[in-house]
């Protein structure tokens, strides 16, 4: 029982790090960047570093491999309401991989995701509809040639 007690309280602060802060607190305590790093064997890597912008939106985040070197890097831009309109991802050797575009419309309801590659050929889109109440009803998927690849539906339900 004696152990556990140390066990305990140990696991608890080895995870506390690796708690995302939400966009509001990350406005409210003006933070600039975050990290997370572990370590082990007494050696530290780390495993993610996040900036942000003076919203609280992040706008660069890197992803590390557990031998601490970069593994991506996603550069992020909003629109004048806080909306992500583009991604776009870096490998390690800071090369571009993919551009995600996303288009919402009046309602600020996010509409369509477009992927490019790394020579800015679209290769999927995501379009997505809503219910009345602003509701997501369905997600279609389709490939470069506009051929649907899947459909995820939506649905809920009300008290």
């Amino acid at each position: 029982m004696y152990r556990l007690f140390f066990i305990i309280p140990s696991f608890l602060l080895l995870s506390l790090p690796t708690i995302a802060q939400s966009k509001k607190e990350v406005k409210k305590n003006k933070i600039k960047i975050s990290a997370v790093a572990k370590t082990e064997e007494g050696k530290t890597i780390n495993e993610s570093k996040t900036v942000y912008d003076k919203n609280g939106n992040e706008i660069e985040t890197i992803d590390y491999t557990k031998e601490g070197s970069v593994k991506s890097i996603n550069m992020l831009k909003y629109n004048n309401e806080g909306d992500e309109i583009e991604d776009l991802e870096y490998n390690g050797k800071n090369e571009l991989v993919e551009k995600k575009v996303s288009k919402y419309n009046m309602l600020g309801e996010k509409t369509e995701e477009d992927f490019y590659d790394a020579d800015n050929k679209l290769t999927k889109k995501n379009i997505y509809t809503y219910d009345n109440k602003g509701l997501k009803t369905q997600k279609t998927t389709y490939d470069a040639q506009g051929k649907v690849l899947t459909i995820k539906k939506f649905t809920y339900i009300f008290k």
